[in-house]
């Protein structure tokens, strides 16, 4: 019956729709990595949080937008064999709302990362330096990206499990470095960084992921994660 079928399913067939798009569209490929530069070159100008959420909305639209085309396309192609009219009229229309996203993105990224440059304007606009929660969202997204662009240019296993890096040993060894700059303190970092071995070792003992996958997973989180506390040690 349809009521007995996992609650989760829908979920898991959305990240496939992710992991798909990924794979095969160069230009979500493209955009996804420009989400890792805008992301880096957000921490190194110090956005507040609000102009972090300004961005982060943006890209999002982009992505949603690239997906849409996407969409759209394949159901074009599966419905019209043969050239149409209609059909071209709905993959530019589709293509022209990834060019709209686009140009917003990059209006917005302007304004904000050189129009924002005026530290006196943004002191009287009330716009302070991002707050350790922000830096805290802005480097977990950095490296839940790279460790999703990685596992897919792999090639190797599934996005939850497997792969040419290992995702929880990743997650562990953040959570770990996150400790250590929140808490200052050496035994609490050294106590989280055991807790994210002991998880990146079971992931070697359950036979997902060998050794050299399990250190790539916690050497990326944690140089992502100390290279974005570090520059904004301040804040922290």
């Amino acid at each position: 019956m349809r009521l007995l079928r996992n609650p989760l399913n829908g979920f898991k067939y959305a990240i496939e729709g992710v992991v798909h798009v990924l794979r095969t569209q160069r230009h979500m490929r493209f955009h996804f990595l420009t989400l890792l530069l805008v992301l880096i070159v957000s921490l190194i100008f110090q956005l507040s949080r609000t102009e972090v959420m300004v961005l982060l909305f943006t890209i999002t639209l982009v992505l949603v937008a690239e997906m849409f085309n996407t969409a759209i396309e394949a159901v074009t192609d599966l419905v019209v064999q043969t050239y149409h009219p209609l059909a071209k009229f709905a993959k530019d229309i589709a293509a022209g709302a990834v060019l709209i996203t686009t140009v917003n993105a990059l209006a917005i990224g302007f304004l904000l990362f050189l129009g924002g440059g005026n530290r006196g304007l943004r002191e009287e606009l009330g716009v302070h330096p991002p707050d350790a929660l922000t830096v805290l969202v802005v480097a977990l997204i950095l490296v839940a990206t790279m460790v999703v662009l990685w596992k897919i240019a792999g090639g190797k296993g599934k996005l939850w499990r497997g792969g040419i890096v290992s995702g929880h040993a990743a997650l562990g060894f953040f959570l770990a470095t996150t400790i250590l700059f929140m808490s200052k303190k050496v035994i609490v970092g050294a106590l989280a960084f055991l807790l994210a071995a002991l998880v990146a070792q079971s992931r070697v003992e359950g036979g997902i992921h060998t050794l050299g996958e399990v250190l790539t997973g916690a050497l990326l989180a944690t140089v992502v994660s100390c290279l974005a506390y570090y520059v904004l040690a301040p804040v922290l």
